[in-house]
């Protein structure tokens, strides 16, 4: 079968297997933002976007709705969307980020699920309330991206791409000499030498946040990456329930802490939030005595199945680091465009319209990081996203 032939069959595929059954409807409801967080934390596809509390403080500008999804009188999933206004109050767009998300990932009706909540927003956002629907959904663990044909087929069109969309996905189901077997060689001898550099590993409890805003700050100020990240939401993250409370972690030399990182642990996927580490760490190999038992501590403490390593923002370092760590068990996929609908095409043509601003400043911003002295400068080639999502 050629690849074109079976991009459209997976397509077919996706559409029939994501048709939503009138029969078995789900039915969205609005609740408020503490009991979605609450409910959310036992999601197995819950993330920290999906946060009320994290996304009342990364984004103070939109309008937070938590719907809730049921099916047969039980909860199966949901989505918390943000309602921005456009300006000079034309309109509104409602984003959705990493969602909707399932409750059980293995659910035998999770195609009829996850078709039944985008029937719902489409019909609550784009049909009632006339916006434009905007979703972005996460890099697939699969070969190919269905829930993204999904969307496509279902009448969502394309939109703009992520710059470096590739994700590097650590598999966490694996006994510990497969693990180091699965490391390509060259990450293995570093983290083989890291072990005899009398390093030690440390699980930090809330209480030892400062020590990591410490490193973390000294880092940045040293290297001079461009910081776009949610840095400033950690209080409120470290303050949650514990089921959804990341968890710090740290590396010690000599009586000193040279290397830490603070992972989102929750759902069937942990999250590599943040990480810092001083001048010694590199050449003890640090961040790699780190990440390996990281990834031993979420496989025996965590029902996570994969470990989400994020992107690189453009730094070839970060990506033969992370490729290396992957290895061949683990996967490199893309975040897919984002995609969008609107049933009138009045409020497509306005939310088409504030992406593209927005993509024009954010290029902007860009090009004005790059001329600033002393700063770190993206060498990673861009990359070619996979057919299916072009």
């Amino acid at each position: 079968m050629s690849a074109i032939a079976g991009l459209v069959l997976d397509t077919t595929i996706a559409a029939r297997h994501y048709a939503p059954d009138a029969s078995e409807a789900v039915t969205l409801r609005r609740v408020e933002g503490r009991r979605w967080d609450e409910v959310a934390a036992g999601f197995d596809g819950v993330c920290q976007e999906q946060l009320h509390a994290f996304a009342a403080i990364r984004w103070p500008g939109v309008t937070l709705e938590a719907q809730l999804a049921e099916r047969d009188g039980r909860i199966v999933g949901g989505a918390l969307m943000m309602v921005q206004q456009l300006p000079l109050g034309l309109g509104n767009i409602a984003i959705s980020k990493w969602a909707p998300m399932l409750a059980d990932a293995q659910a035998a009706d999770r195609q009829a699920i996850y078709a039944g909540m985008v029937e719902g927003l489409m019909a609550e956002y784009g049909r009632k309330r006339g916006m434009m629907l905007s979703i972005l959904p996460h890099a697939s663990v699969a070969p190919v991206n269905a829930e993204y044909l999904a969307l496509r087929a279902r009448g969502f069109r394309r939109g703009s791409p992520l710059r470096y969309p590739y994700r590097y996905l650590v598999n966490l189901q694996l006994s510990d000499a497969a693990q180091r077997q699965s490391f390509q060689q060259t990450w293995r001898r570093q983290l083989n030498k890291a072990e005899k550099s009398a390093l030690s590993f440390e699980h930090g409890g809330v209480e030892r946040l400062d020590e990591f805003k410490a490193l973390y700050e000294a880092m940045s100020d040293r290297k001079q990456f461009p910081d776009h990240s949610a840095y400033d939401t950690l209080d409120v993250l470290m303050a949650m329930d514990q089921r959804l409370r990341p968890e710090l972690f740290f590396v010690r030399h000599a009586g000193a802490i040279v290397a830490g990182a603070l992972i989102f642990k929750a759902g069937e996927r942990a999250v590599y939030l943040y990480g810092a580490t001083n001048d010694q760490a590199l050449p003890l190999r640090a961040g790699y005595f780190l990440h390996w038992h990281i990834i031993r501590w979420l496989r025996d403490n965590t029902r996570a199945r994969w470990y989400d390593l994020g992107g690189t923002d453009g730094f070839l370092g970060l990506h033969r680091f992370k490729k290396g760590m992957v290895g061949d068990a683990g996967l490199m996929h893309p975040v897919p465009p984002v995609v969008n609908y609107a049933a009138h095409p009045l409020a497509f043509w306005l939310g088409s319209a504030a992406f593209a601003a927005r993509d024009a400043v954010n290029g902007f911003k860009h090009r004005i990081d790059l001329l600033r002295p002393g700063r770190a400068r993206p060498d990673q080639p861009l990359p070619e996203l996979d057919d299916y999502l072009k």
